[in-house]
């Protein structure tokens, strides 16, 4: 059998603490871990490095490792005689044998001594957020995420791995509302469940609407002519463009309100559109339009600023 030192793969004392053990564990699998090493051996020292880790965390069998002695790395030996009559099935010899299988054997035995199982423990949950336009809580429908979630890989150790899963986003969803994934989780440990996985539903701002529970607010900008003579508007909504009036006289901040034109509820109802009065003017005009422009002011007797009137000096 080939010696493995797992003290200097773990790069501490023989001497360590349980915690500096850890310490240096954690900081190695981070390093050295498949998907973040660029090093061409980096799936290799990780696989190493939880081998050696797997038997110094364990109190019972970093003892039994201790007993071996100080063999030089890659060296031949033989374990003590009593480790033969213990953990190696009918006496066999060790020729053959590597010396992390020595140990998943000494554990099998740990395991048979005690006389039971580690308990079986529920995976974590997690959380994850996917933007959603007001469109899709409106209608509802499908959509893609993409999760990082933690698996177990064949040395038991965990890595997170990149997965996609197509979710249904009710309709009349809110902002905010988180949807479960059930078994989708982190792993459970020693055969329990795997634990659940919450997508956080987050709306994106919209180009046109602005929202208030399930009211929409949207500006209606009008030329001056069409608030003067009144006009028919094609305006949008989320079911469709519909035709506005908009009568004669009228000014900047008015509301037009447009019945369950707003968004569904889960109830099947829906809210209010309301239009937004915003009266705007043409930043250029030709000499044309000007030459109207001025006309209209010298016909018209119409006092904007009335309230002005009351503050003149006698």
């Amino acid at each position: 059998m080939k010696f493995k030192d797992y003290y200097q793969i773990m790069g501490v004392e023989r001497a360590a603490s349980a915690s500096e053990i850890k310490q240096a564990y954690r900081k190695l699998a981070h390093q050295f871990h498949p998907d973040i090493s660029k090093d061409p051996l980096g799936k290799e020292r990780f696989q190493e490095i939880g081998e050696a880790y797997a038997v110094l965390k364990d109190a019972e069998k970093r003892l039994a490792y201790d007993q071996l002695g100080k063999p030089q790395t890659g060296q031949d030996f033989a374990p003590p005689p009593g480790w033969q009559d213990n953990f190696a099935a009918g006496g066999a010899g060790y020729d053959d044998v590597d010396l992390a299988d020595l140990f998943a054997a000494f554990g099998q035995a740990k395991q048979g001594r005690q006389g039971r199982r580690p308990a079986a423990a529920r995976g974590q949950d997690f959380e994850i957020s996917a933007a959603v336009s007001l469109e899709q809580i409106h209608r509802g429908g499908e959509i893609e995420v993409r999760a990082q979630i933690p698996e177990i890989d064949a040395h038991g150790l965990p890595h997170r791995v990149s997965r996609t899963f197509r979710i249904t986003v009710p309709a009349g969803a809110v902002d905010g509302q988180r949807l479960r994934l059930g078994a989708k989780g982190g792993p459970g440990t020693h055969g329990g469940p795997p634990g659940d996985l919450y997508v956080a539903l987050a709306l994106t701002p919209h180009p046109l609407y602005r929202i208030s529970g399930r009211d929409l607010y949207m500006d209606l900008t009008l030329a001056p002519w069409e608030a003067v003579l009144g006009a028919v508007i094609r305006v949008p909504t989320l079911d469709g463009p519909v035709e506005l009036n908009v009568k004669p006289g009228s000014t900047a901040g008015q509301q037009l309100r447009l019945a369950k034109r707003g968004l569904r509820a889960a109830d099947g109802g829906s809210g209010a559109l309301h239009a937004v009065i915003v009266i705007t003017v043409p930043a250029k005009v030709s000499e044309a339009e000007r030459a109207l422009y001025q006309q209209l002011a010298d016909a018209s007797d119409f006092e904007p600023r009335p309230q002005f009137a009351h503050g003149e000096a006698a």
